[in-house]
C-alpha cells in the first residue's frame, strides 16, 4: 500500500459576496476533488487545538500525525532546520518577515513577494549591521528568514505580520520577556534597508521595497519523533515552504526539492506531482503541500484564491491521479482556513477527503467546506486523522 497526504494550504474559507456568496471552494472548478469525494469519505478535521495559535506550523504538525499540544515550540525552530541551523539549548529562533510598512501601517508582509536573491543580499547587508555576539541573521526563501537570539524569549508575545496587513504597527510590536531586544533589532534594520540598492532599484521599477524586518514565531529546538517510528513507513516531504521542509527534516523525513516551486499561484504543480509519483517507487508515504491559496487568502484576492484551487485542482491532483497503480489510499485537504474577509488564518475545522483503496464512500457529492461539516463525520482531534490514512481507526 503506498499513502499520499496532499495539502492546499489554507485552501478553507467562508463565503465570499463578490463569489456570489459561495466559498472560494464552491467556486472553483475542481473535478478532481469532486471525484474523489464522491467515491471516498468527507469530513472534518480539527487541526488547530484550543489555545494554540492558528498557523500551519501547528496545523501541518497535526496532519503529520504530531500532537502540537506536546511537540510545539514554535515556528521559528522549524524553519531553521529546514535550514540546517543547529540550534543550541539557549538559541532561540525568530521567523524574519521582510515587510514593507508605508505611514506607520503594514502595507505588506511580504515585500511584494521579494525575490530569494535580493533577499540574499538584504540579509548579508543586516548580518554586517547587527550581528554579534548571540545574534544571527540566516538568508531563506523569499521574504521568509530566520534571526537566531540567545536567551530567554519563552515570554515574549510577537504578532505575525500577515495577521495585521493595513494595521499600525506600534501596537503590534512584540511585547513581554527581553522585548527590548527583539523591538531594536526591528528598528535598527530600518535605516539599514533604506539604503541598500536593492531596494532603490525595487522602488524604481515600481516595486514594494523592504522597508524593516518584523521578527515573530518564536520557539526553541523541539524534540518530534521520527516518522517512521511513529508510523511504521518511510517517507517523504514536498514543499517550496521551509516550514513544512524543516517539520520533515526534524520527523526523518526526506525532503524533495522541486525546481520552480516557490510557494506562490506560479509554483511548479507539474514538478510537484512527478516528484511525488516518482517518490513512491522508493517510500511508502508523500506528503505534498502547496502554499498559493494560503497565499492568496492573506491577500484578500478572492479570484487568484480560485485559480490557485483550480490550479491545484487539475495541475497537481490532475497530474497525480492517472500515474496510481496497485494499491493507494490518500487525503486532500487544507491545513486550516485562511478566509479571504480576514486575510488570516482561523482555527475552524477544515474538510478532508480520504480516498482510495478499501475506503467506503459516504455519499458525499462535492467537496466543500458546507458539505464536509453536514457529512457529520468529525475528528476532533487532527494528529489521529492520518491514522484514518494508514487503516488504524
Amino acid at each position: 500500500m503506498k499513502y499520499l497526504f496532499i495539502v492546499g494550504d489554507g485552501m478553507a474559507d467562508e463565503p465570499v459576496p463578490s463569489l456570489g456568496n459561495r466559498t472560494p471552494l464552491e467556486a472553483a472548478r475542481i473535478p478532481n476533488m469532486h471525484r474523489c469525494a464522491k467515491q471516498g469519505v468527507v469530513g472534518v478535521a480539527k487541526t488547530i487545538p484550543e489555545g494554540l495559535p492558528p498557523g500551519s506550523d501547528v496545523a501541518n504538525l497535526s496532519l503529520l500525525g504530531f500532537d502540537p499540544r506536546k511537540y510545539y515550540t514554535g515556528r521559528g525552530p522549524l524553519e531553521a532546520a529546514s535550514m540546517g541551523i543547529s540550534l543550541q539549548e539557549e538559541d532561540c529562533a525568530f521567523r524574519c518577515n521582510l515587510v514593507n510598512v508605508q505611514g506607520g501601517k503594514m502595507n505588506d508582509y511580504s515585500s511584494g513577494h521579494i525575490s530569494t536573491d535580493e533577499a540574499q543580499t538584504l540579509i548579508s547587508a543586516l548580518n554586517a549591521s547587527l550581528s554579534r555576539d548571540g545574534v544571527r541573521f540566516y538568508p531563506g526563501v523569499d521574504y521568509r528568514h530566520i534571526c537566531v537570539l540567545r536567551g530567554s524569549f519563552h515570554d515574549c508575545m510577537c504578532t505575525p505580520p500577515h495577521d495585521i496587513s493595513g494595521k499600525h504597527t506600534s501596537i503590534y510590536f512584540p511585547k513581554g520577556q527581553n522585548q527590548d531586544i527583539v523591538r531594536s533589532l526591528m528598528y535598527e534594520s530600518i535605516p539599514i534597508l533604506e539604503k541598500e540598492e536593492v531596494n532603490r532599484r525595487r522602488l524604481q521599477e515600481g516595486k514594494l521595497p523592504a522597508t524593516q524586518i518584523w521578527l515573530w514565531g518564536q520557539g526553541y529546538k523541539p524534540g518530534l519523533v521520527k516518522f517512521e517510528d511513529a508510523h511504521g513507513v518511510s517517507g517523504s516531504v514536498i514543499t517550496a515552504v521551509d516550514l513544512i521542509r524543516g517539520i520533515g527534516v526534524l520527523a526523518g523525513l526526506e525532503v524533495i526539492r522541486v525546481e520552480g516551486a516557490t510557494g506562490f499561484v506560479d509554483t511548479n504543480y507539474e514538478g510537484k506531482a512527478h516528484a511525488a509519483i516518482s517518490a513512491l517507487q522508493s517510500k511508502d508515504f508523500v506528503f505534498v503541500h502547496v502554499e498559493a491559496p494560503d497565499e492568496t487568502g492573506h491577500q484578500g484576492n478572492a479570484e487568484l484564491k480560485v485559480k490557485a484551487i483550480e490550479d491545484f485542482d487539475s495541475r497537481l491532483l490532475g497530474s497525480i491521479l492517472p500515474e496510481l497503480r496497485g494499491d493507494y489510499r490518500m487525503i486532500i485537504m487544507p491545513d486550516h482556513p485562511t478566509p479571504i474577509r480576514t486575510k488570516t488564518h482561523s482555527p475552524e475545522p477544515v474538510p478532508f477527503i480520504l480516498y482510495g483503496s478499501g475506503v467506503v464512500p459516504n455519499h458525499v457529492e462535492r467537496y466543500s467546506e458546507r458539505m464536509a461539516k453536514d457529512s457529520g463525520v468529525v475528528v476532533e482531534k487532527g494528529h489521529q486523522l492520518i491514522e484514518m490514512l494508514f487503516e488504524r481507526r
